[in-house]
C-alpha cells in the first residue's frame, strides 16, 4: 500500500478540490402527517390522578392512526426506499440534511425521484380512501381522548417529498462587497469539502467493515453444530457496495481502493448457493475476508494521520 509520504508528494488534484467540481449539494426533505399528539392539560391531569402522580411531571400522548395499517404502512415504504436511494446516491456532506451527488447523475436523480413523487401520491390516495375506517377505529381505541378536531378533512397535501440543490459556495456579491469576508468564505468552503472527503471514506470503510463482519461470522459461526444459514442478500449486499463505490468513489485514498479490490477478487463471481453447498469454498472465502478486515482496521488506525496531512495540504 502507498505511503503517508507518498501522499504528501503525489501531484494529482487536492481530493476536497475534486469532490467540488464533480459534485452538487442536494437535499431532500418530507412532509409528513404526525400519527401522535401529546393529551391536553386536563388529559394529563386526569392520567396523572390514576397514579397519584403530578402531571407537570408526566408526559403521554395518544396515536391518531393505526399505523401498521396495510395502507399506511404503503405510505411509509415509500418514504424509506426514498431516503434509502438518496443515502445510496449520494456522499455525506458536513451539513445537516445536505449530501453531495455526481452533477452527471443530475438528472437520472431528478427522474427517480418524480418517480417517488408519483408513488407516494397513489399510495396517499389508497390512504386516504380508507381514512374515515381509520378514523373510526380510532374513535373506538381512543374512547374518551378522540377528538375529531384533532384530524384534517382529507389526508391530501400532508404527505409530500421536497428536494433542491441549495448553493454551498461563497455568494458572488459578497466578492464585491467585501473581498476580505469572501476570501474567508472561500477558505470555509474548502475546508468543508476536505472534511467531506474524510468522511466519505469513513462512510465507505464503516459499510464494508459491517458487510464483511456480518458474512465472516455466517460463514466461520454455526448453529447446533450446523453451519449458519444467510441469506443471498447477505451476499447481494457487497455487489451494490462495490457498485456503489465504483459510482461515487472521488480516488482520495489508494489504500481503501486496493482495500475495496481485494474484497471484490474475494468474493469476485461467488453465488451464495455455492457458499451453502461447498465447505471448502466456506473456508476460503471467509480467510479471505479476515485478511480484508485486518486491512481496513489498520487503515482505521491510520486515518488521523492520514487527515491531519490532508488538512495541512
Amino acid at each position: 500500500m502507498s505511503s503517508v509520504l507518498d501522499e504528501t508528494s503525489t501531484s494529482s488534484p487536492n481530493p476536497g478540490d475534486r469532490l467540488r467540481t464533480e459534485m452538487a449539494a442536494m437535499r431532500l426533505s418530507f412532509t409528513w402527517f404526525g400519527t401522535r399528539k401529546a393529551l391536553s392539560n386536563d388529559q394529563k391531569t386526569l392520567a396523572a390522578n390514576t397514579f397519584h402522580a403530578e402531571s407537570k411531571f408526566l408526559s403521554a400522548g395518544k396515536k391518531l392512526l393505526d399505523t401498521s395499517d396495510p395502507r399506511f404502512r404503503a405510505v411509509t415504504s415509500v418514504k424509506t426506499q426514498t431516503t434509502a436511494y438518496f443515502k445510496g446516491v449520494s456522499l455525506p456532506y458536513p451539513e445537516p440534511g445536505i449530501r453531495l451527488v455526481p452533477q452527471d447523475a443530475l438528472e437520472g436523480i431528478d427522474v427517480k425521484m418524480q418517480g417517488f413523487t408519483e408513488e407516494l401520491a397513489n399510495a396517499v390516495a389508497e390512504l386516504d380512501s380508507r381514512f374515515v375506517d381509520l378514523k373510526f377505529e380510532a374513535r373506538d381505541r381512543l374512547g374518551d381522548l378522540y377528538n375529531e378536531a384533532d384530524y384534517p378533512p382529507s389526508l391530501e397535501g400532508l404527505f409530500e417529498i421536497a428536494w433542491d440543490f441549495p448553493s454551498v459556495e461563497p455568494p458572488e456579491y459578497l466578492r464585491r462587497l467585501n473581498p476580505k469576508l469572501y476570501e474567508a468564505e472561500c477558505d470555509r468552503v474548502k475546508a468543508r469539502f476536505d472534511e467531506a472527503v474524510s468522511l466519505a471514506e469513513a462512510a465507505f470503510m464503516e459499510e464494508l467493515g459491517k458487510l464483511v463482519e456480518h458474512l465472516s461470522e455466517r460463514l466461520t459461526g454455526a448453529d447446533d453444530g450446523k453451519p449458519k444459514v444467510f441469506r443471498d442478500s447477505v451476499v447481494d449486499n457487497f455487489t451494490e457496495f462495490f457498485e456503489r463505490f465504483q459510482r461515487l468513489n472521488i480516488r482520495s485514498n489508494d489504500d481503501l481502493d486496493e482495500i475495496v479490490e481485494s474484497a471484490k477478487s474475494v468474493l469476485g463471481g461467488v453465488r451464495p448457493r455455492q457458499l451453502r453447498d461447498n465447505n471448502t469454498l466456506r473456508s476460503q472465502i471467509a480467510s479471505g475476508l479476515s485478511s480484508v478486515q485486518a486491512s481496513l482496521d489498520g487503515l482505521m488506525i491510520d486515518r488521523p494521520r492520514r487527515n491531519i496531512l490532508r488538512r495541512s495540504k
